[in-house]
């Protein structure tokens, strides 16, 4: 199955998925830098989404069978039979719900018994760093390896940042602006296949 763009729905959900929350890291996290900063990267943040969205929405022929694309990994290990998107399958789910539980357990601690929420947004990027790890193995897909990689470095970088001194902003702009930097970059490869 493919949509009017030719894309597969995997790819269009995926890409969805990853300019949104690449828009979110970038405006949430560039709060914190100094005047005219804030504005600067919020605006670049919209262009780079507003391109990768149209990117998405222009037609471009996919080669091979679109059925082939349907399973982004060959495997039936499924919820929800017809899906071709990753929603369809229970290892996606039992990833998310892992994600979230280290999510909001990490929150948890770091701001209310820690009292460190300026590396709130590192336990983030890494938590979903390392969540891409097992997308990339459940399904099949090396560049989720790659963003994985990508966020788990930034999260911890702001974690070493925090110890070393570092304020609120400098570790936003490491762990959130460039995590949300990752997620364009990896709907842009996704796109330009």
């Amino acid at each position: 199955m493919s949509t009017a763009t030719g894309r597969s729905p995997g790819q269009v959900v995926g890409s969805l998925i990853a300019i949104v929350f690449g828009l979110v890291f970038v405006v949430v996290n560039s709060g914190g830098l100094a005047t005219p900063w804030p504005t600067v990267v919020r605006l670049a943040g919209v262009a780079v989404a507003a391109v990768l969205l149209i990117a998405l929405l222009v037609r471009r022929p996919r080669p091979g069978p679109a059925a082939a694309r349907s399973d982004p990994s060959g495997s039936t290990d499924r919820a929800g039979a017809g899906s071709a998107t990753f929603f369809g399958y229970r290892r996606f789910w039992v990833i998310v719900a892992i994600e979230t539980a280290a999510l909001f357990a990490g929150l948890y601690v770091i701001n209310g018994v820690l009292g460190h929420s300026e590396v709130a947004v590192a336990w983030i990027a890494v938590v979903v760093g390392l969540h891409f790890f097992g997308l990339g193995r459940a399904f099949r897909l090396t560049r989720f390896h790659v963003l994985g990689t990508a966020m788990t470095a930034l999260g911890v970088a702001g974690f070493v940042l925090d110890a070393v001194g570092a304020g609120a902003p400098v570790i936003g702009l490491v762990s959130g602006v460039l995590s949300g930097v990752a997620l364009f970059a990896t709907a842009g490869y996704s796109l330009a296949r």
